[in-house]
Protein backbone atom coordinates (compact mmCIF):
# COMPACT_ATOMS: atom_id res chain seq x y z
CA UNK A 1 0.00 0.00 0.00
CA UNK A 2 2.76 2.42 0.75
CA UNK A 3 4.49 1.68 -2.34
CA UNK A 4 1.04 1.92 -4.39
CA UNK A 5 0.28 5.77 -3.09
CA UNK A 6 4.16 7.22 -3.47
CA UNK A 7 4.07 5.75 -6.77
CA UNK A 8 0.43 6.55 -8.08
CA UNK A 9 -1.63 8.55 -5.82
CA UNK A 10 0.73 10.51 -4.67
CA UNK A 11 2.70 11.81 -7.92
CA UNK A 12 -0.65 12.49 -9.44
CA UNK A 13 -2.17 14.33 -6.59
CA UNK A 14 1.08 15.91 -6.48
CA UNK A 15 0.75 15.06 -2.44
CA UNK A 16 3.62 15.51 0.21
CA UNK A 17 4.49 14.39 3.52
CA UNK A 18 1.98 11.97 4.27
CA UNK A 19 0.38 11.93 7.48
CA UNK A 20 -2.22 11.29 9.04
CA UNK A 21 -4.07 14.27 7.97
CA UNK A 22 -3.69 17.12 5.72
CA UNK A 23 -3.49 20.87 7.54
CA UNK A 24 -4.57 23.27 6.06
CA UNK A 25 -3.70 27.76 6.24
CA UNK A 26 -6.58 29.30 6.40
CA UNK A 27 -7.17 33.16 5.27
CA UNK A 28 -6.58 34.87 8.74
CA UNK A 29 -3.86 32.26 9.58
CA UNK A 30 -5.56 29.40 11.29
CA UNK A 31 -5.29 26.22 10.07
CA UNK A 32 -7.20 23.62 9.57
CA UNK A 33 -6.74 19.65 9.82
CA UNK A 34 -8.83 17.51 7.34
CA UNK A 35 -8.79 13.49 6.40
CA UNK A 36 -10.67 11.25 5.67
CA UNK A 37 -10.86 7.24 5.94
CA UNK A 38 -12.75 3.91 4.75
CA UNK A 39 -13.75 1.12 7.16
CA UNK A 40 -13.83 -2.56 5.74
CA UNK A 41 -13.04 -4.19 9.40
CA UNK A 42 -14.56 -8.15 9.03
CA UNK A 43 -16.49 -8.93 11.42
CA UNK A 44 -18.24 -5.91 11.68
CA UNK A 45 -18.49 -6.53 15.75
CA UNK A 46 -15.84 -7.36 17.64
CA UNK A 47 -14.73 -8.04 21.40
CA UNK A 48 -14.23 -4.36 22.57
CA UNK A 49 -15.99 -2.53 19.72
CA UNK A 50 -17.80 -2.28 15.82
CA UNK A 51 -17.06 -0.52 13.01
CA UNK A 52 -18.82 2.26 14.13
CA UNK A 53 -17.37 3.06 17.19
CA UNK A 54 -13.70 2.24 15.10
CA UNK A 55 -14.87 4.72 12.24
CA UNK A 56 -15.54 7.59 14.56
CA UNK A 57 -12.42 7.16 17.01
CA UNK A 58 -10.21 6.42 13.85
CA UNK A 59 -11.16 9.40 12.08
CA UNK A 60 -10.72 11.59 15.31
CA UNK A 61 -7.24 9.97 16.06
CA UNK A 62 -5.77 11.10 12.58
CA UNK A 63 -7.18 14.35 13.17
CA UNK A 64 -5.58 14.49 16.69
CA UNK A 65 -1.94 13.00 15.43
CA UNK A 66 -2.02 16.18 13.74
CA UNK A 67 -2.07 18.19 16.77
CA UNK A 68 -5.64 19.32 15.47
CA UNK A 69 -8.83 19.44 18.18
CA UNK A 70 -11.43 17.41 16.12
CA UNK A 71 -14.64 19.26 15.18
CA UNK A 72 -16.68 17.50 12.31
CA UNK A 73 -17.20 14.51 11.09
CA UNK A 74 -18.98 13.30 7.74
CA UNK A 75 -20.36 9.41 6.99
CA UNK A 76 -20.79 7.36 4.04
CA UNK A 77 -22.46 3.90 4.16
CA UNK A 78 -21.84 1.55 1.02
CA UNK A 79 -24.81 -1.05 2.41
CA UNK A 80 -24.93 -4.85 0.76
CA UNK A 81 -28.84 -5.42 -0.14
CA UNK A 82 -30.26 -8.03 2.53
CA UNK A 83 -28.19 -6.32 5.08
CA UNK A 84 -29.95 -6.62 8.31
CA UNK A 85 -31.88 -3.36 9.41
CA UNK A 86 -30.89 -4.43 13.45
CA UNK A 87 -27.26 -4.18 12.56
CA UNK A 88 -27.15 -1.20 10.74
CA UNK A 89 -29.28 0.58 13.74
CA UNK A 90 -26.70 -1.06 16.09
CA UNK A 91 -23.67 0.67 13.91
CA UNK A 92 -25.55 3.91 13.42
CA UNK A 93 -26.10 4.28 17.40
CA UNK A 94 -22.91 2.63 18.21
CA UNK A 95 -21.11 5.76 15.59
CA UNK A 96 -23.39 8.46 17.86
CA UNK A 97 -22.26 7.56 21.04
CA UNK A 98 -18.62 7.54 19.84
CA UNK A 99 -18.90 11.04 18.36
CA UNK A 100 -20.71 12.15 21.81
CA UNK A 101 -17.68 10.74 23.73
CA UNK A 102 -15.13 12.06 21.28
CA UNK A 103 -16.66 15.81 21.12
CA UNK A 104 -17.41 16.01 17.88
CA UNK A 105 -20.67 16.16 15.88
CA UNK A 106 -21.68 13.79 12.88
CA UNK A 107 -22.71 16.83 10.41
CA UNK A 108 -23.49 15.12 7.01
CA UNK A 109 -23.67 11.78 5.43
CA UNK A 110 -24.55 9.43 1.99
CA UNK A 111 -25.67 5.97 1.54
CA UNK A 112 -25.50 3.79 -1.28
CA UNK A 113 -27.11 0.44 -1.69
CA UNK A 114 -25.21 -2.37 -3.26
CA UNK A 115 -26.22 -5.96 -5.05
CA UNK A 116 -26.22 -8.63 -2.74
CA UNK A 117 -22.66 -10.38 -2.94
CA UNK A 118 -20.66 -7.42 -3.66
CA UNK A 119 -20.45 -5.70 -0.75
CA UNK A 120 -19.73 -7.73 2.19
CA UNK A 121 -22.41 -6.71 4.39
CA UNK A 122 -20.91 -2.99 5.24
CA UNK A 123 -18.34 -0.40 4.46
CA UNK A 124 -18.21 2.73 6.33
CA UNK A 125 -16.39 6.17 4.90
CA UNK A 126 -15.30 8.98 7.11
CA UNK A 127 -13.99 12.51 6.41
CA UNK A 128 -12.88 14.53 9.71
CA UNK A 129 -12.13 18.29 10.34
CA UNK A 130 -10.42 19.62 12.89
CA UNK A 131 -9.00 22.89 13.91
CA UNK A 132 -4.88 23.04 14.85
CA UNK A 133 -4.14 25.61 17.33
CA UNK A 134 -1.35 28.03 16.98
CA UNK A 135 2.14 27.12 17.73
CA UNK A 136 1.43 23.24 17.13
CA UNK A 137 4.16 22.27 14.91
CA UNK A 138 4.23 18.55 14.34
CA UNK A 139 6.43 17.45 11.20
CA UNK A 140 8.83 14.57 10.72
CA UNK A 141 11.66 17.05 9.45
CA UNK A 142 11.95 18.23 13.29
CA UNK A 143 12.99 14.80 14.34
CA UNK A 144 16.62 14.92 15.52
CA UNK A 145 19.19 12.98 16.83
CA UNK A 146 18.55 11.84 20.84
CA UNK A 147 15.03 12.40 20.81
CA UNK A 148 13.11 10.31 23.01
CA UNK A 149 10.23 7.76 21.80
CA UNK A 150 7.08 7.41 23.32
CA UNK A 151 4.45 4.33 23.05
CA UNK A 152 1.23 5.63 24.80
CA UNK A 153 0.25 1.88 25.80
CA UNK A 154 -0.14 -1.91 25.27
CA UNK A 155 0.45 -3.58 21.69
CA UNK A 156 -1.50 -5.37 19.40
CA UNK A 157 -5.25 -5.80 21.08
CA UNK A 158 -7.25 -4.80 18.04
CA UNK A 159 -5.65 -6.55 15.72
CA UNK A 160 -5.61 -9.49 18.24
CA UNK A 161 -9.13 -8.88 19.25
CA UNK A 162 -10.59 -8.68 15.65
CA UNK A 163 -8.29 -11.90 14.54
CA UNK A 164 -10.24 -13.99 17.61
CA UNK A 165 -13.49 -12.70 16.42
CA UNK A 166 -13.06 -13.85 12.96
CA UNK A 167 -11.47 -16.98 13.47
CA UNK A 168 -13.19 -18.05 16.70
CA UNK A 169 -10.38 -18.75 18.66
CA UNK A 170 -10.57 -17.96 22.68
CA UNK A 171 -7.05 -16.67 24.30
CA UNK A 172 -6.81 -16.76 28.24
CA UNK A 173 -6.99 -13.69 29.43
CA UNK A 174 -9.36 -12.57 26.70
CA UNK A 175 -8.05 -9.69 24.26
CA UNK A 176 -10.64 -6.59 23.94
CA UNK A 177 -9.67 -4.26 21.18
CA UNK A 178 -7.89 -0.84 22.35
CA UNK A 179 -10.66 1.48 19.94
CA UNK A 180 -10.57 5.03 21.45
CA UNK A 181 -10.69 8.55 21.07
CA UNK A 182 -6.96 9.83 21.38
CA UNK A 183 -7.88 13.81 21.44
CA UNK A 184 -7.47 14.40 24.92
CA UNK A 185 -4.57 12.21 25.66
CA UNK A 186 -3.07 13.86 22.31
CA UNK A 187 -4.03 17.33 24.10
CA UNK A 188 -2.14 16.54 27.10
CA UNK A 189 0.88 15.33 25.39
CA UNK A 190 1.52 18.35 23.37
CA UNK A 191 0.36 20.90 26.28
CA UNK A 192 3.78 19.28 28.56
CA UNK A 193 5.84 18.68 25.64
CA UNK A 194 4.82 21.82 23.66
CA UNK A 195 7.60 23.00 20.87
CA UNK A 196 9.53 19.51 22.29
CA UNK A 197 6.76 17.67 20.64
CA UNK A 198 8.14 16.58 16.65
CA UNK A 199 5.55 13.99 15.48
CA UNK A 200 2.56 11.75 16.59
CA UNK A 201 1.16 8.66 14.83
CA UNK A 202 -1.29 6.17 15.53
CA UNK A 203 0.23 2.80 15.03
CA UNK A 204 -2.70 1.23 12.51
CA UNK A 205 -2.71 -1.14 10.18
CA UNK A 206 1.14 -2.47 10.27
CA UNK A 207 1.23 -1.83 14.02
CA UNK A 208 4.24 0.22 15.77
CA UNK A 209 7.05 -1.66 13.67
CA UNK A 210 5.98 0.16 10.26
CA UNK A 211 5.26 3.52 11.95
CA UNK A 212 8.47 3.38 13.09
CA UNK A 213 9.75 2.90 9.99
CA UNK A 214 7.74 5.67 8.71
CA UNK A 215 9.46 7.97 10.97
CA UNK A 216 12.54 6.62 9.55
CA UNK A 217 12.51 7.03 6.02
CA UNK A 218 10.87 10.41 6.95
CA UNK A 219 13.72 12.03 8.82
CA UNK A 220 16.78 9.78 7.35
CA UNK A 221 17.38 8.98 11.22
CA UNK A 222 17.07 5.40 12.93
CA UNK A 223 14.44 4.94 15.40
CA UNK A 224 15.99 2.37 18.30
CA UNK A 225 13.43 0.68 20.78
CA UNK A 226 13.67 -1.86 23.60
CA UNK A 227 11.64 -5.17 23.66
CA UNK A 228 11.74 -5.25 27.08
CA UNK A 229 10.46 -1.59 27.12
CA UNK A 230 7.54 -2.40 25.10
CA UNK A 231 3.95 -2.83 26.69
CA UNK A 232 2.60 -6.18 24.74
CA UNK A 233 -0.48 -7.63 27.12
CA UNK A 234 0.07 -11.28 27.85
CA UNK A 235 -2.75 -12.49 25.94
CA UNK A 236 -1.37 -10.22 22.87
CA UNK A 237 1.94 -12.26 23.45
CA UNK A 238 0.57 -15.66 23.60
CA UNK A 239 -1.41 -15.32 20.79
CA UNK A 240 0.86 -13.95 18.65
CA UNK A 241 2.83 -16.83 20.09
CA UNK A 242 0.37 -19.55 19.09
CA UNK A 243 0.02 -18.21 15.68
CA UNK A 244 3.47 -17.25 14.54
CA UNK A 245 2.88 -13.64 14.29
CA UNK A 246 5.02 -10.42 15.88
CA UNK A 247 3.05 -8.07 17.67
CA UNK A 248 4.45 -5.41 16.75
CA UNK A 249 3.15 -5.48 13.62
CA UNK A 250 -0.36 -6.33 14.66
CA UNK A 251 -2.60 -3.25 14.40
CA UNK A 252 -3.90 -0.85 17.25
CA UNK A 253 -6.85 1.38 17.28
CA UNK A 254 -6.16 3.26 20.99
CA UNK A 255 -2.39 4.21 21.14
CA UNK A 256 -0.44 6.54 19.86
CA UNK A 257 3.59 6.92 19.38
CA UNK A 258 5.67 10.02 19.62
CA UNK A 259 8.92 11.56 19.13
CA UNK A 260 9.60 14.17 22.07
CA UNK A 261 13.01 16.45 22.31
CA UNK A 262 14.90 15.06 25.39
CA UNK A 263 15.03 17.89 27.36
CA UNK A 264 10.80 17.05 27.92
CA UNK A 265 10.40 13.53 27.35
CA UNK A 266 10.13 12.71 31.31
CA UNK A 267 7.61 15.89 31.37
CA UNK A 268 5.78 14.62 28.19
CA UNK A 269 5.66 10.83 29.91
CA UNK A 270 4.42 12.09 32.98
CA UNK A 271 1.30 13.70 31.39
CA UNK A 272 0.75 11.16 29.05
CA UNK A 273 0.43 8.64 32.14
CA UNK A 274 -1.78 10.79 34.12
CA UNK A 275 -4.37 10.35 31.38
CA UNK A 276 -6.93 7.29 31.58
CA UNK A 277 -5.66 5.91 27.91
CA UNK A 278 -2.10 6.50 29.31
CA UNK A 279 -1.24 4.56 32.18
CA UNK A 280 1.12 2.21 30.59
CA UNK A 281 3.33 4.97 28.62
CA UNK A 282 6.86 3.77 28.29
CA UNK A 283 9.94 6.17 27.18
CA UNK A 284 10.59 2.80 24.34
CA UNK A 285 13.68 3.94 22.76
CA UNK A 286 15.94 6.71 21.14
CA UNK A 287 16.42 8.58 17.67
CA UNK A 288 20.11 7.63 16.60
CA UNK A 289 22.21 9.15 13.91
CA UNK A 290 23.03 6.47 12.13
CA UNK A 291 22.52 3.80 10.42
CA UNK A 292 19.81 6.58 8.81
CA UNK A 293 16.54 5.27 7.20
CA UNK A 294 16.38 2.12 9.93
CA UNK A 295 14.67 0.65 12.60
CA UNK A 296 16.57 -1.24 15.28
CA UNK A 297 15.10 -3.89 18.00
CA UNK A 298 17.41 -3.96 20.82
CA UNK A 299 15.94 -8.15 22.09
CA UNK A 300 15.21 -9.12 25.82
CA UNK A 301 18.72 -11.65 24.59
CA UNK A 302 21.06 -8.62 24.32
CA UNK A 303 21.05 -8.47 20.28
CA UNK A 304 19.81 -6.48 17.75
CA UNK A 305 17.26 -6.90 14.87
CA UNK A 306 15.71 -5.23 12.17
CA UNK A 307 12.45 -3.94 11.98
CA UNK A 308 11.04 -2.66 8.27
CA UNK A 309 7.64 -1.86 6.58
CA UNK A 310 5.14 -4.39 6.68
CA UNK A 311 4.96 -6.38 3.35
CA UNK A 312 1.91 -7.57 2.86
CA UNK A 313 -1.36 -7.98 5.06
CA UNK A 314 -0.49 -10.03 8.26
CA UNK A 315 -3.98 -9.76 9.42
CA UNK A 316 -6.50 -8.91 6.51
CA UNK A 317 -9.48 -7.14 7.29
CA UNK A 318 -8.66 -5.27 10.65
CA UNK A 319 -9.27 -1.79 10.07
Amino acid sequence: MHELIRLSFAPSFGLHGLGDAAVLAEEDGGRLALTTDSYVVSPLFFPGGDIGELAVNGTVNDLAMAGARPLYLTAGFIIEEGFPLEDLARVVDSMARAAEAAGVRVVAGDTKVVERGKGDGLYVNTAGVGRVPPGVRLSPARIRAGDGILVSGPLGRHGVAVMAERTGLAFEPAVLSDTAPLAGLADALLSAGGEGVRIMRDPTRGGLATTLKEFALESALAMRVEEALLPVPPGVRGACELLGLDPFYVANEGILVAVVAPDVSEYVLEAVRGHPLGAEAVLAGRVLEEPGEMVLLATRAGGSRLMDMLEGEQLPRIC
